[in-house]
């Protein structure tokens, strides 16, 4: 089995990878052929166009940044839907928008291929070690057929239901988990203003019931240090998913006033110029309006997640 893989950022470069450990004969693209260098040296082909690549693959990967990406990819004159044949499965492993996703699923069903949207959870380690989340929608029967395929991507791919519905649920889980991050920044500050200081105010609140479920380990990460540099995942991908769930809760009537709160704060970090930034740095703005400093030793924190293993 040919497999096609077009996409090798920092997500990409690491599933891509995963597959050629499991023995997967690969066909790479991206914009920068340096990128593709590990993955030809062990043996990958390169694709001349997203349409090549279709042409001569029974399963075709995407890990693009977001929706352009993805429109341009599979409706160029060049792109994957040009080259698509009957039995084809094109998996999206992007956080894109439902629509565009059904309109993809549409217009592949008319050649008799089949695709699916397949969003990631994990990020770059995950990908790296092959610990992600993958949600899938699309056709069952043919999931079923390249399970196996996903598995050496990922350990926890699971079938969500028709196409457009793992996009609904990777939005609702990373809109869920930003909008905690603005709660998390408001009530942190007011701590540290009231006189705490950061390490021992995280050590106490973990303790309670709501800190017994780890719900604010994750702060731990970047807000709590201080550092935002290298980014774990960047404000502009994160600000790209928290529009799409906003939108998508705006074409639904939902109404959103605390998510439409945390996309502005990224609007905000954004327009300061912190978009290659981590993205939990909107963290910061809050930190300054409270005229307060989040700074913990990172060892001190280490040492406190060190010492719940033991």
């Amino acid at each position: 089995m040919k497999i096609g893989f077009i996409g090798l950022g920092t997500m990409g470069a690491f599933m891509a990878a995963n597959l050629q450990k499991s023995q997967y004969k690969l066909v790479v693209l991206d914009v920068r052929r340096d990128a593709a260098a590990q993955h030809l040296e062990a043996g990958a082909e390169w694709g001349a166009t997203p349409k090549a690549i279709a042409e001569q693959c029974d399963v075709v990967f995407t890990s693009l940044p977001g929706p352009p990406e993805v429109e341009a990819v599979v409706f160029g004159p060049d792109g994957i839907l040009a080259g698509a044949h009957p039995g084809m499965a094109y998996f999206d492993l992007s956080t894109n928008s439902q629509a565009l996703m059904r309109r993809v699923n549409a217009a592949l069903a008319e050649k008799g291929a089949h695709g699916f949207d397949a969003p990631v959870s994990g990020g770059p380690k995950g990908a790296e070690t092959g610990k992600l989340a993958i949600w899938v929608g699309g056709d069952e029967a043919v999931y079923q057929q390249h399970k196996k395929v996903l598995d050496a991507i990922g350990d926890q791919a699971a079938y969500i239901g028709p196409i457009g519905t793992a996009t609904v649920a990777k939005l609702v889980h990373n809109m869920a988990g930003y909008a905690v991050q603005t709660a998390m920044a408001e009530v942190f500050t007011m701590g540290v203003k009231a006189g705490m200081d950061p390490l021992d105010l995280w050590k106490a609140v973990r303790q309670g019931a709501l800190g017994r479920r780890r719900t604010f380990d994750r702060v731990a990460d970047q807000f709590l240090i201080g550092k935002y540099d290298p980014p774990a995942f960047a404000l502009k991908l994160a600000h790209k998913d928290v529009t799409l769930a906003t939108n998508m809760g705006r074409e639904l009537g939902v109404p959103m006033r605390f998510c439409q709160l945390t996309l502005e704060e990224m609007n905000e970090a954004l327009a300061r110029g912190w978009g290659h930034r981590d993205s939990r740095v909107p963290m910061l703005l809050q930190a300054e309006r409270a005229g307060v400093e989040i700074k913990a030793d990172p060892a001190a924190v280490q040492a406190v997640l060190d010492a719940d293993k033991g």
